[in-house]
């Protein structure tokens, strides 16, 4: 068996040749299960910490672990692809929280809280992005569907569980969000500007 900083630069050579979070059972078939768990966390805290004064950062997220650009660097880095994050509209952003803060949630429900209908245009922008799911289906008339966020939803913001999500106040100074007015739901849509993004940060 490699001695720990071998076994700590095979990790990170996983880590950083990866498109996606690497759990702790992906990282063990790493050693043909030769290391345990608490070995792995320990050594991965260990490469957390000597990573903290670079501008990349080793994070933890739902799906495992991962490399990503500290926040304050992203700006720079997105120069070299300005159009490669997509932008969503307050609506879809609004919706989001919603059903972050509150899941599981029926459309009907999002649309009592925002007193606005929500269209079926920004359910299924939050869809494809992976943001949102369908967890079931509500026991009444109609039995309407369930959502949730998803484990891409908190890799993409970086979090390991729901428990790590800002207050709901921080997220409405964000969003600017003010008291809704009811108007027609064409008139809102996925790409209705001005909304902030939300990304993962690698």
């Amino acid at each position: 068996m490699p001695n720990p900083a071998e076994v700590k630069r095979i990790i990170e050579a996983a880590l950083l040749s990866s498109q996606e979070p690497l759990s702790l059972a992906d990282l063990k078939r790493l050693f043909e299960e030769e290391i345990g768990p608490d070995t792995l966390r320990r050594l991965l805290d260990e490469l957390r910490e000597a990573w903290s004064e670079r501008a990349v950062e080793l994070v933890n997220t739902a799906s495992g672990w991962r490399f990503q650009t500290k926040p304050e660097f992203q700006p720079f880095v997105e120069r070299l692809n300005p159009d490669k994050r997509p932008r969503y509209s307050r609506a879809v952003m609004e919706t989001l929280s919603i059903i972050a803060y509150r899941q599981p949630v029926t459309r009907g429900d999002v649309e009592d809280i925002r007193g606005v209908a929500v269209s079926a245009q920004i359910i299924q922008a939050l869809e494809s992005r992976g943001w949102i799911d369908v967890v079931g289906n509500r026991d009444t008339p109609g039995r309407p569907a369930l959502y949730a966020t998803t484990k891409s939803f908190l890799d993409d913001l970086g979090l390991l569980s729901l428990q790590e999500l800002p207050p709901l106040e921080e997220i409405a100074r964000t969003l600017q969000l003010e008291p809704a007015t009811a108007q027609p739901a064409s008139n809102e849509s996925a790409n209705e500007p001005a909304a902030p993004s939300a990304s993962a940060s690698q």
